[in-house]
């Protein structure tokens, strides 16, 4: 009897970790992102120079296999000063005929999932997270944007409770306008005038919104991952959002999916399925995408000619001083392929 009451436990065992197994497969996504290269269509008698965001492993995420190959003159990993936000760096000579690289990486990605929050906020300093607390060239936090938020976060006196209520608002005021190209500027004011856009437009409005009521907050950018065995995701760029809460650390959040899924599916606010998926990115982001950069308005490294670059989501090129635009493939060429 002894023996068979083992036996059904070892059974058990087996079983819960086979479940366990599953669970923590199914949490979790890999792949090798490849990114190709092409400026030899411009002009040869200007330099060309190309910068690109370059992954790296957090507590989120594992990159590795890194593989550059291209006829550059010079390349290097550099990053920005103000974000520290990684970049890879190419240059091509006056003169040269071909101007390729080829840029690839096994990222392995874990779903996130924060929402243990403490009873109690910690004390802190605002002084701490200036950075996050501060606007950008596109992203005010004082005028319509602090008087917005502060009617939203009214009667609202924790970090936690402000968040939560600008996460809904934007939940269940923005909406995803298919028609916006690439992901959107994150024009903010623009956005509260006309409030539909794409991840980074309805991002930049959850930022601004929390910065305003005294919340840090932070966007990131990157790219998704494909769920087939091999993908073309060269127009696959996300930008999702963080907040900051006193004595636990940064919380993920992504009401653009939640407004993207609503659209997929045709959903309104007040249905079930809206609200699981409003539920879901309250506190977590899925498996299904990879950490590219963070900042606005970066210089990049070595500096770009003009203006510092709004967001650094997409490749970056610049023939002489000419900008390339990183949204048309018959401007600026490259394709970005994933497989499993």
């Amino acid at each position: 009897m002894g023996r068979k009451k083992c036996n059904i436990l070892a059974c058990f065992a087996v079983v819960m970790f086979m479940w366990t197994s599953l669970a923590v497969a199914s949490s979790r996504q890999s792949g090798t992102i490849t990114m190709e290269f092409d400026l030899s269509g411009h002009n040869v008698n200007e330099e060309a120079r190309l910068w690109v965001p370059y992954p790296v492993s957090d507590r989120d995420q594992v990159i590795t296999n890194v593989k550059i190959s291209g006829d550059f003159a010079e390349s290097a990993i550099y990053t920005d000063q103000i974000y520290s936000t990684p970049m890879l760096y190419a240059r091509w000579d006056t003169g040269a005929q071909n101007r390729r690289l080829t840029f690839s990486f096994h990222a392995v990605r874990d779903e996130v999932v924060r929402r243990d929050f403490p009873v109690e906020e910690a004390s802190w300093a605002p002084a701490d997270y200036a950075m996050y607390l501060a606007p950008t060239s596109l992203g005010p936090i004082d005028g319509p944007v602090k008087m917005l938020a502060d009617q939203i976060t009214q009667g609202k006196t924790t970090v936690l409770g402000k968040s939560k209520a600008i996460y809904d608002w934007v939940c269940e005021n923005m909406y995803r306008d298919p028609k916006t190209i690439g992901c959107g500027p994150g024009d903010v004011c623009a956005l509260l005038e006309r409030p539909g856009g794409k991840c980074t437009d309805i991002h930049s409005v959850y930022v601004s919104l929390s910065r305003a009521a005294g919340v840090p907050a932070r966007e990131i950018f990157g790219i998704r991952q494909g769920k087939k065995a091999e993908q073309d995701i060269t127009s696959w760029q996300h930008c999702w959002a963080e907040f900051y809460l006193p004595g636990y650390g940064w919380v993920p959040v992504d009401p653009a999916d939640v407004r993207k899924m609503m659209l997929k599916h045709d959903l309104k606010v007040e249905d079930e399925k809206a609200r699981e998926y409003r539920k879901y990115f309250w506190g977590a982001w899925d498996q299904y995408r990879v950490k590219l950069a963070m900042g606005r308005d970066l210089l990049l490294n070595p500096p770009q000619y003009g203006k510092p670059l709004n967001t650094f989501g997409y490749p970056y090129a610049q023939i002489g001083q000419e900008t390339l635009d990183w949204l048309d493939p018959k401007t600026f060429k490259y394709t970005i392929t994933y497989q499993q």
